[in-house]
């Protein structure tokens, strides 16, 4: 067994002992206030790289549009909140995001947005005319509109509404449909539920460069069974549906189409139904041509096509293959008036960048080694440079490099521990950058891009007001530690002790567990509220561990895939051998080693809870996965192919195989409007626990939704998971124990 400090001590420097002072530290400042949200960069960068616009609010809540000189800080008034009242209002509108024209005479203003699933992507949109000061709708018609988005001119403006596209033209008012099928089942310009979520695609239309033609998804959902999500606070109950495809069962049908607008007629992209059974990313080249991202059914072959709008002809320009799963790919970025791009791929080991050739050469691989490209900033054409984000120094942070079109890699934003990001000015002459550590809330900086390194010009946020409430609460830093997987293989940890931290003492441990494929939690960046909650057990007496286990993220492709086709296996494993191991320390009682986990976590909590035995004490599981039969075809599939063709795989991953197995205390939870991970598994899961004849505590949520969200909702949940915790897991356990 290795348990290895990697940073830090766990002994009390000499210096602050004595300095501890009274804990302000309450749930409801945790859940149910602002205390710990940390301060973020909201501004739109303009086009010449000197200033950005953001919104701001003013004492009243009113929403204007700021314009701040990057370099100075100066700021000036864009947009006043009095002019954005509509005609006949008695109020401004309240702007929620907003987009400016190429010209940036002109902005598109999105307000009164509201929910569909995860995100609030329907509203209403209003376009403000800088020149004329002046403030218009986009529609005057009845219905929410979607991705509102102005034509390369400025001109026009197109959005979806009820399944169908649109386009108005903003001289004269002029509003035309584009397309005539929506419906509920047809959908043009926007996605299904399973595309949303799981290839992260809803704005499903783009204007071509030229303004001419405009290209879209469309899906037929009809071959999709739908799914109830039940609303019972009514006398009766209200029922939504949703087309939900389960792993196995029939997906959308899906094809691209360019739509010439000046003919009205659709011409649709040429692609095989089995190569190109997803089409997971479109997007235009040229004035006549696209790209086009598909995937089989197994998502191991990812071909890039290039499309001529004209014909809907389709050529292959590059195909990544793999023996498990490959990835969408986001980090491609065409330049040189589309002669070259530049294309991520983990082909050899670690996801690293390559440069291609117009007609699918490879030129050269452009990063290598053993650390994973993890973002594509941009490149910067002028000094034929790449910009990246980086698990440079290993998998715990992210540093920022400058990657030379002959391969040459500098560091330019980098430090021994830490997180940066990077949101770079159109001109790459500019960076903002942030960077936090697990324990220090963000630091925003504006600097100047040099050849290998930045300069600061000034520090446009660094959370002081939070950062003073977190001192004063006596937090100690968390250690990062090695483990070992069941294997043996080290896996990445941190441990949470009190301020007061006394090793002769035992303490109870809680292992807090995401654990999917390629996710992070034992990594070196401000971790908000979950953080600030992890040190508030602390402060009762629990100690709080997490642990990455194999097939998770930034330690290269082998790592993360082993997983492939025995999800919760291998994690399982591990999470429980770094139980057994973290409770050998001499400090942690052994018998109050608990976890818990929130979605794919919730999974790994029950699936470690019912085969741990006597090695975890206590459990909670917050929307969990229970039977991967019964979550989306996208994402199960990806990990796991079909239940068809994996039985075996699909039993031993599901926890409701593991019903009998119950020894421990465990508490499930689940909201029950949960369109992602539905209540059904928790339903399932109940049935099996009661037929094996075992006791566990449940909580609902009525009507809330995968993230159970809400102030006084979250204070509720996590009163309620805390105080299980600390029955299970405290002080009060042992003293229990011991009286017994």
């Amino acid at each position: 067994m290795t348990v290895a400090l990697l940073a830090g001590a766990l002994s009390l420097p000499v210096a602050l002992a004595g300095q501890r002072q009274e804990s302000e530290l309450t749930l409801e400042r945790i859940h149910g206030s602002d205390d710990f949200s940390a301060e973020a960069f909201s501004g739109e960068w303009m086009a010449d790289g000197r200033s950005w616009v953001a919104i701001e609010r003013d004492e009243d809540e009113a929403t204007s549009l700021v314009r701040t000189e990057a370099e100075s800080g100066d700021t000036e008034m864009l947009v006043a909140a009095s002019e954005l009242v509509p005609p006949g209002a008695d109020s401004a509108l309240e702007v929620e995001s907003f987009t400016f024209s190429s010209d940036e005479r002109k902005i598109l203003l999105f307000t009164n947005s509201q929910q569909v699933w995860r995100s609030r992507t329907k509203g209403i949109y209003w376009v403000f005319d800088l020149d004329a000061r002046s403030l218009a709708p986009v529609s005057r018609a009845p219905g929410w509109q979607m991705f509102a988005k102005f034509s390369p001119d400025g001109g026009r403006v197109a959005f979806v509404r009820d399944h169908d596209l649109f386009v108005t033209d903003l001289a004269s008012g002029e509003e035309r449909a584009l397309t005539h099928d929506g419906s509920e089942t047809i959908i043009n310009g926007t996605t299904d539920w399973v595309y949303e979520e799981e290839l992260a695609l809803r704005d499903a239309f783009r204007w071509s460069p030229d303004g001419t033609r405009i290209a879209y998804w469309q899906l037929d959902q009809s071959p999709v069974q739908t799914f109830p999500i039940f609303d019972e606070t009514t006398l009766y109950p209200d029922i939504q549906t949703l087309r939900y495809p389960k792993a196995g069962t029939a997906n959308s049908t899906v094809r691209v189409g360019s739509l010439d607008l000046g003919s009205g007629r659709t011409t649709w992209f040429r692609t095989d139904g089995e190569t190109a059974y997803y089409i997971a990313r479109m997007d235009w080249v040229s004035p006549t041509e696209v790209t086009i991202q598909t995937l089989n059914r197994h998502q191991n072959r990812l071909e890039l096509l290039m499309g001529d709008a004209a014909t809907g002809e389709t050529r292959s320009i590059l195909v990544d293959e793999g023996e498990a799963w490959v990835d969408v790919n986001d980090d491609v970025v065409w330049f040189d008036d589309g002669r070259r791009f530049v294309w991520a791929s983990d082909r050899d080991g670690w996801n690293h960048l390559y440069l291609y050739a117009r007609s699918g050469e490879l030129v050269r691989q452009l990063t290598s080694g053993e650390w994973e490209v993890t973002g594509l900033e941009g490149v910067d054409e002028d000094e034929d440079r790449v910009y990246v984000t980086a698990a440079f120094r290993g998998p715990l942070g992210r540093s920022v490099l400058a990657v030379d079109l002959d391969g040459d890699v500098t560091p330019i934003l980098d430090a021994e521990r830490g997180t940066y990001g990077a949101d770079f000015s159109p001109d790459f002459e500019r960076v903002i950058h942030t960077y936090s550590t697990i324990a220090s809330p963000p630091v925003i900086t504006l600097a100047e891009v040099r050849d290998d390194a930045t300069r600061e010009i000034r520090v446009i946020e660094d959370n002081a007001a939070l950062r003073a409430r977190l001192e004063r609460l006596a937090l100690r830093p968390p250690e990062f530690l090695n483990v070992d997987a069941a294997d043996g293989t080290p896996l990445n940890a941190w441990l949470i002790t009190p301020f007061d931290f006394d090793e002769s003492s035992t303490y109870g441990l809680l292992l807090y567990v995401y654990g999917g494929p390629g996710s992070q939690t034992a990594g070196d960046s401000w971790g908000g509220s979950r953080y600030v909650w992890h040190q508030y057990l602390a402060q009762q007496g629990v100690l709080v561990a997490s642990v990455d286990n194999r097939g998770t993220g930034a330690r290269g492709r082998d790592f993360k895939k082993q997983t492939y086709r025995r999800l919760g296996q291998l994690e399982t494993a591990d999470q429980l051998a770094a139980a057994r191991q973290l409770g050998e320390l001499p400090f942690v009682d052994p018998d109050r080693v608990g976890i818990w986990g929130w979605s794919y976590g919730g999974y790994m909590t029950l699936m470690a809870t019912l085969q741990g035995g006597g090695t975890i004490a206590a459990g909670v599981s917050v929307a969990p996965v229970t039977d991967w039969k019964l979550y989306d075809t996208i994402y199960t599939e990806r990990f796991m192919r079909t239940p068809q063709e994996n039985p075996q795989g699909y039993d031993a991953g599901a926890p409701l195989t593991y019903a009998e197995e119950l020894e421990s205390p465990l508490l499930i939870i689940h909201g029950t409007a949960d369109d992602n991970v539905h209540p059904q598994n928790t339903v399932q899961m109940i049935d099996a626990l009661e037929r094996a004849g075992k006791q566990f505590d449940m909580r609902l949520y009525p009507g809330k939704r995968h993230a159970i969200a809400g102030e006084e909702t979250r204070v509720n949940l996590f009163r309620y998971i805390t105080g299980f915790l600390l029955r299970h897991l405290g002080p009060e356990a042992d003293r229990a124990r011991n009286a017994a």
